[in-house]
């Protein structure tokens, strides 16, 4: 069980591509899309924040990363295809025994979001000048918190639907854009032990992540998503034989079936 008297261990992860090749996005994120978030963060109590980029060796989640993180945070866009596929899995592992995941904006496209979700993950876009109004549709949620029951952007990329994501498990957010469109933009699953929200906001040519609703949000979701549990410490890691709680009567035909083992 986690100890939620200590820090939560976050980890921000991000492709950090754009930020070396467009001095657009290098002008807004001096730092990086993660150094931003991991800023933002590092202001919060109760946090012990860390970044990680797709350079880096394992892309800088390692095993021992990983072990010790709480949540995870990932942002990506140009270079999903470079994720390597066993960290991926790595990642998705670490979902399932209790770590947090929370995607932002073009993360929806990433192969441990698809691979979570097990659906195309696909949607509508457009990059103009489209106001986003993001509207609070479940205010008792604790990624809510401290919000007003909506808020805007004044520039941000259009996402609208359909999304083809499985039915959240909680909707939080729906983004309304100016040219007319719809978009769930704040939905949370349950995957195996591990909780994963995902929050649409976040183009990288805009300053998104320096808006103090964006930055609530975020922090809002890593407390929520920290583990409340390992999955190791409720269920083994494989199947096991398991013996009766009570006396079994006796079984007449045992002799006659052949032995069947799970693989």
């Amino acid at each position: 069980m986690t100890d939620h008297n200590s820090a939560i261990q976050v980890t921000v992860w991000n492709e950090n591509r754009h930020e070396k090749k467009n001095p657009k996005v290098a002008a807004i994120y001096p730092q990086g899309i993660h150094g931003a978030i991991a800023a933002a963060l590092s202001a919060e109590s109760g946090l012990a924040v860390r970044t990680a980029t797709l350079d880096e060796p394992e892309h800088g989640l390692t095993q021992a990363v990983l072990d010790g993180t709480d949540v995870l945070i990932w942002w990506g866009h140009m270079a999903h295809h470079d994720v390597r596929d066993e960290i991926v899995e790595r990642v998705k592992k670490r979902v399932h025994a209790g770590m947090g995941l929370i995607v932002l904006h073009s993360g929806h496209y990433s192969k441990i979001f698809k691979a979570l979700m097990g659906t195309a993950c696909s949607l509508k876009w457009r990059e103009s000048t489209d106001k986003e109004r993001l509207w609070v549709v479940n205010p008792a949620h604790p990624v809510a918190a401290g919000l007003p029951g909506h808020f805007e952007l004044p520039f941000e990329e259009m996402y609208g639907e359909p999304f083809a994501i499985p039915a959240p498990d909680e909707l939080v957010f729906i983004s309304w854009f100016t040219g007319g469109e719809v978009f769930r933009s704040g939905a949370a699953w349950q995957r195996g032990c591990g909780r994963v929200f995902y929050f649409r906001p976040g183009h990288e040519t805009y300053p998104t992540y320096h808006d103090a609703n964006i930055q609530r949000v975020i922090a809002n979701a890593v407390r929520w998503a920290r583990p409340a549990a390992n999955l190791a410490d409720i269920h083994p890691p494989r199947p096991e034989a398991c013996a009766p709680l009570e006396p079994l009567p006796p079984d007449p035909g045992a002799a006659e079936r052949p032995a069947i083992g799970h693989r």
